[in-house]
């Protein structure tokens, strides 16, 4: 069961408990006082005595005591101090005063004036809420839930507003209550009885009204009465409280809506170094706190001052003459040594009718901005000043802007359109714009090759004697101190004329057999792509061959007899051409397969004079035979009718004597074999094979053979093996 008051502790283990009795009167209001008034003094008045509680709790129970100290603006007190009691004086002087009584005190230094009041209460309630002493505006707070039997409670819960704003078992909380706030804050403490019943106990309400942390300043000024043209001293006067003593405040001034000096600053003091009569113009300060923020405003005030004429004019440039660059800002400050009052600022350009511009204005000096000065805006510049006296002129001074350098350009140049090894190049390197003097350096991909000057502007070139490894992409680079600017990229391909070539031949012998086939192959060790190789034999034209990419050619031939001979080849790549050396080559012999079809010719031919002997001897014997009778005119033949009288005059067709002629049996001449060796591969040669076989000697086409059997003429053959 949960009830709003605490059980009686003391009741035993299964004793009849009964609800708590209904809470009397309400409780009373508890308030914290940390101080009443905003704490403004009159300028030159002694700070305030801050009154200090120890332990640091505004709030206690009956029967407990508490401590005071009072503190001046620098340490603590230890005599000679008024304590005061519901603005009672106390006969107590000493530095510190134990009280056990409900009420307000006060305490004063001698070198302070009365602290503000401190309202400490002693309750003779169970549960009381405890706030830290003393707090500031922002600055944090510390709320405690005490109880007097503290080991019974187990947990707290903390209200703003009767809005919760945390619980904890032991633990305090903090809040950051704003100057005048009007909030209401109060605690609970809960608990269980022995029979697991639970219990809360609330402590009164508590409002807190929170000391501010400085007063608003208030400005004064020294002298009040200035003479113009004179110093003038503006002093922010505020102060802190002597436990904040570690706060920083920061201090600005302002005239109108404008501040002077630097801004914002440490020091509560600004020096102004020449006062001028300005009518009614206002002065005011504010201060300042970092941490916590807090900007507080002083009254506003005026001070009055004599005017004086306009004298010694001024005028300078920032940047200052002769270190102003094209495209910069310029700015022409116009100064007066003396005057007071509203002054008017001109700034003028010898040659122009027109003022640059002009401002009126109650200070000594001006500026007038001029932005992105261009090398046209070079000239004499002069300003003038003028409060009502007539126009005071200052000295001209001559202004000449800097030139940056433009982005330069790179040009090659050389004797011919394509650069040749051996050619001496100019590098030419320029800047259209740029205040001298300009350094050039030049580059071959970004390594530097020199550098020339240019000391009065313009160009500036650099000879190279060209090799082949000059070739790529050049730059050049433009400096004036003021910028450094490099040029785009300029490719440059050089062209290197060939070398004499080098013939050679595949296989490199010095004879060669009738049928095989040569390689020559050509080759210039330098030389720019592409090459046109030419092939000679005692200087006739072979042939020829390009390589694209430079390197070797190589042309193939297939020997005769007529090969014999010098052999050449010529390399052009556009640049002269140029010759190798003679090589010489025998061509000697035959080749095995013309010398196999000689031989086997050879033998088919004596072999057709055998037969044709052999068939001549059986002419003869056998018509020797048929004029004496002893040889039927029909041997052979078949028995029949007698044949027509014209089959009597032509070759019998039967028991002739016939004719020896080669008739192929067999060969090899199908797809030769080839063998490898090495990297070498040889072919057999292709041999025919043939028999004899008797001809029919009435046969018409038998002259036919013979003629073409002596028509037999030597054809060479052309070599089956290749070289790899």
């Amino acid at each position: 069961m949960f009830c709003e008051h605490r059980w009686d502790r003391s009741l035993a283990f299964g004793e009849t408990v009964f609800p708590c009795p209904r809470p009397g009167p309400a409780p009373m209001l508890l308030w914290l006082l940390l101080i009443l008034a905003p704490g403004r003094q009159p300028a030159g008045a002694l700070p305030k005595a801050l009154l200090l509680l120890k332990p640091p709790w505004s709030t206690a129970f009956e029967g407990e005591t508490v401590t005071l100290f009072c503190k001046d603006h620098h340490s603590l007190a230890w005599e000679y101090v008024s304590w005061y009691h519901n603005e009672t004086p106390l006969r107590k002087q000493s530095g510190r005063l134990q009280i056990s009584k409900s009420g307000h005190y006060r305490c004063k230094t001698q070198r302070s004036s009365l602290s503000d009041p401190v309202h400490v209460q002693f309750l003779p309630d169970w549960l009381v809420l405890q706030a830290s002493h003393p707090a500031f505006e922002r600055d944090k707070v510390v709320l405690r839930c005490r109880g007097k039997e503290e080991e019974d409670i187990m947990e707290r819960t903390y209200y703003k507003n009767e809005e919760k704003i945390g619980s904890s078992y032991n633990s305090n909380i903090t809040v950051y209550p704003a100057f005048n706030d009007d909030s209401t804050y109060r605690c609970t403490a809960s608990g269980m009885y022995i029979l697991g019943m639970s219990w809360t106990e609330t402590s009164r309400p508590l409002k807190i009204q929170v000391q501010e942390l400085f007063p608003s300043p208030v400005l004064t000024a020294s002298p009040s009465w200035p003479i113009e043209g004179s110093p003038v001293t503006l002093t922010c006067e505020t102060w802190l409280p002597p436990l904040t003593s570690r706060t920083r405040l920061q201090f600005c001034f302002f005239k109108e809506h404008r501040a002077l000096g630097a801004g914002w600053s440490n020091s509560p003091e600004l020096q102004i170094p020449t006062m001028w009569s300005e009518g009614t113009a206002s002065y005011w300060c504010q201060a300042r706190t970092v941490i916590p923020r807090i900007l507080k405003t002083s009254p506003r005030s005026q001070i009055r001052v004599h005017r004086v004429p306009v004298s010694d004019v001024n005028l300078e440039t920032q940047p200052p003459v002769g270190q102003l660059i094209e495209g910069e800002d310029l700015v022409l400050i116009c100064s007066v040594a003396a005057g007071t009052g509203t002054v008017t600022f001109s700034w003028h350009r010898e040659g122009s009718e027109r003022s640059l511009g002009r401002k009126t204005q109650n200070a000594l000096s001006a500026e007038l901005r001029i932005a992105s000065v261009r090398e046209q805006d070079a000239g004499r510049y002069y300003c003038a000043a003028d409060n009502l006296d007539g126009p005071v002129l200052s000295k001209r001074i001559r202004i000449t802007p800097r030139v940056p350098v433009s982005r330069p350009v790179l040009t090659i140049r050389g004797p011919r359109s394509q650069a040749v090894e051996g050619d001496v190049v100019e590098l030419r390197c320029e800047a259209q714009r740029g205040s001298p003097p300009i350094l050039y350096r030049f580059y071959h991909e970004d390594v530097p090759l020199g550098s020339s000057s240019a000391p009065s502007g313009g160009e500036a070139s650099l000879n190279l004697s060209l090799t082949a490894e000059h070739s790529g992409n050049y730059s050049c680079e433009a400096n004036n101190s003021l910028r450094v600017q490099r040029s785009k990229m300029v490719s440059l391909s050089i062209t290197v004329p060939v070398s004499h070539p080098v013939l050679t031949l595949n296989p490199d012998v010095a004879q060669a057999m009738v049928g095989d086939v040569l390689e020559l192959r050509c080759e210039a060790q330098r030389g720019s792509p592409p090459i046109l190789y030419w092939f000679y034999h005692e200087d006739v034209i072979l042939g020829n061959t390009s390589a694209p990419f430079g390197g070797g050619a190589s042309f193939n031939l297939s020997l005769t007899t007529e090969h014999s001979g010098n052999y050449s080849c010529g390399a052009d790549n556009g640049l002269g051409a140029q010759s190798s050396e003679t090589v010489s080559l025998n061509i000697t012999g035959l080749c095995k397969n013309k010398v196999t079809h000689i031989t086997v010719g050879v033998i088919g031919c004596l072999l057709s004079m055998l037969g044709l002997a052999a068939t001549a001897a059986l002419v003869g014997r056998f018509r020797t035979q048929r004029k004496s009778g002893a040889i039927p005119r029909n041997i052979g033949s078949v028995p029949g009718p007698d044949p027509p009288a014209q089959a009597l005059h032509s070759p019998p067709s039967l028991s002739r004597p016939a004719l020896m002629e080669l008739q192929p049996l067999y060969s090899n001449a199908h797809s030769p074999r080839t063998h490898q060796k090495g990297e070498v591969f040889h072919q057999e040669p292709a041999i025919v094979y043939s028999e004899v076989k008797r001809a029919d000697p009435y046969d018409p086409a038998r002259q036919d053979r013979e003629e073409a059997a002596e028509g037999y003429e030597n054809v060479p053959c052309t070599s089956l093996a290749l070289d790899h």
